[in-house]
Protein backbone atom coordinates (compact mmCIF):
# COMPACT_ATOMS: atom_id res chain seq x y z
CA UNK A 1 0.00 0.00 0.00
CA UNK A 2 2.73 2.33 0.74
CA UNK A 3 4.53 1.62 -2.10
CA UNK A 4 1.74 2.72 -4.63
CA UNK A 5 1.08 6.18 -2.99
CA UNK A 6 4.69 6.46 -2.99
CA UNK A 7 4.90 5.45 -6.75
CA UNK A 8 1.80 7.78 -7.75
CA UNK A 9 2.90 10.53 -5.86
CA UNK A 10 6.18 10.33 -7.81
CA UNK A 11 4.24 10.02 -10.53
CA UNK A 12 1.88 13.32 -10.32
CA UNK A 13 4.64 15.41 -9.29
CA UNK A 14 6.85 13.94 -12.27
CA UNK A 15 3.66 15.26 -14.64
CA UNK A 16 3.27 18.50 -12.84
CA UNK A 17 6.71 19.28 -12.17
CA UNK A 18 6.86 21.38 -15.66
CA UNK A 19 4.50 23.43 -14.35
CA UNK A 20 6.21 25.80 -12.65
CA UNK A 21 10.24 26.58 -12.65
CA UNK A 22 11.50 24.40 -9.80
CA UNK A 23 14.77 27.03 -9.65
CA UNK A 24 12.82 30.27 -8.45
CA UNK A 25 12.77 28.94 -4.87
CA UNK A 26 16.47 27.61 -4.89
CA UNK A 27 17.32 30.90 -4.07
CA UNK A 28 14.90 31.58 -1.00
CA UNK A 29 14.85 27.99 -0.02
CA UNK A 30 19.40 28.32 0.54
CA UNK A 31 18.12 31.70 2.36
CA UNK A 32 15.58 30.14 4.46
CA UNK A 33 18.13 26.78 5.37
CA UNK A 34 20.97 29.27 6.06
CA UNK A 35 19.22 31.95 8.47
CA UNK A 36 16.32 30.25 9.89
CA UNK A 37 14.23 33.80 9.01
CA UNK A 38 11.25 32.97 6.79
CA UNK A 39 10.46 36.78 6.23
CA UNK A 40 14.20 36.88 5.08
CA UNK A 41 13.23 34.32 2.92
CA UNK A 42 10.16 35.83 1.83
CA UNK A 43 11.90 39.53 1.05
CA UNK A 44 14.20 37.42 -1.05
CA UNK A 45 11.96 36.11 -3.17
CA UNK A 46 9.79 38.91 -2.96
CA UNK A 47 12.61 41.40 -4.34
CA UNK A 48 13.24 38.74 -7.02
CA UNK A 49 10.10 38.82 -8.44
CA UNK A 50 9.92 42.13 -8.51
CA UNK A 51 13.31 42.58 -10.30
CA UNK A 52 11.81 40.35 -13.06
CA UNK A 53 8.29 41.92 -13.35
CA UNK A 54 10.34 45.39 -13.68
CA UNK A 55 12.96 44.64 -16.27
CA UNK A 56 11.60 41.71 -17.82
CA UNK A 57 14.52 39.57 -16.70
CA UNK A 58 16.00 37.61 -14.21
CA UNK A 59 18.37 39.10 -11.73
CA UNK A 60 21.31 36.65 -13.04
CA UNK A 61 20.68 37.73 -16.95
CA UNK A 62 20.62 41.60 -15.79
CA UNK A 63 23.70 40.95 -14.04
CA UNK A 64 25.10 39.39 -17.46
CA UNK A 65 23.96 42.33 -18.90
CA UNK A 66 26.13 44.82 -16.98
CA UNK A 67 29.41 42.74 -17.20
CA UNK A 68 29.01 42.48 -20.61
CA UNK A 69 29.00 46.35 -21.19
CA UNK A 70 31.28 46.89 -18.62
CA UNK A 71 34.11 44.26 -20.68
CA UNK A 72 33.41 46.35 -23.81
CA UNK A 73 34.01 49.75 -21.86
CA UNK A 74 37.39 48.87 -20.61
CA UNK A 75 38.35 47.19 -23.67
CA UNK A 76 37.95 50.76 -25.72
CA UNK A 77 39.50 52.01 -22.90
CA UNK A 78 42.81 50.19 -23.31
CA UNK A 79 42.37 50.53 -26.94
CA UNK A 80 42.29 54.03 -26.63
CA UNK A 81 45.81 53.82 -24.34
CA UNK A 82 47.14 51.94 -26.19
CA UNK A 83 47.16 53.82 -29.42
CA UNK A 84 47.09 57.28 -27.86
CA UNK A 85 49.82 59.61 -28.95
CA UNK A 86 51.15 59.75 -25.16
CA UNK A 87 51.60 56.33 -24.44
CA UNK A 88 53.70 56.23 -27.56
CA UNK A 89 56.03 58.63 -26.21
CA UNK A 90 56.32 57.50 -22.74
CA UNK A 91 57.05 53.95 -24.13
CA UNK A 92 59.70 55.77 -26.32
CA UNK A 93 61.32 57.41 -23.83
CA UNK A 94 61.41 54.37 -21.23
CA UNK A 95 63.08 52.55 -24.31
CA UNK A 96 65.98 54.97 -24.23
CA UNK A 97 66.62 55.19 -20.60
CA UNK A 98 66.77 51.59 -20.84
CA UNK A 99 69.39 51.66 -23.60
CA UNK A 100 71.35 54.14 -21.52
CA UNK A 101 71.52 52.41 -18.60
CA UNK A 102 72.74 49.42 -20.65
CA UNK A 103 75.42 51.01 -22.58
CA UNK A 104 76.67 52.90 -19.38
CA UNK A 105 76.85 49.51 -17.52
CA UNK A 106 78.33 47.90 -20.53
CA UNK A 107 81.26 50.18 -20.45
Amino acid sequence: MINKKILIGLSIFGLLSACTSPTVMIGPAYTFTSTGSIAQAGLTYGSNELVTNYTGKTAIENLETITSNNLSIKKNIHKKTLESEDFYHLVKNRIKKTRNIIKSSSQ
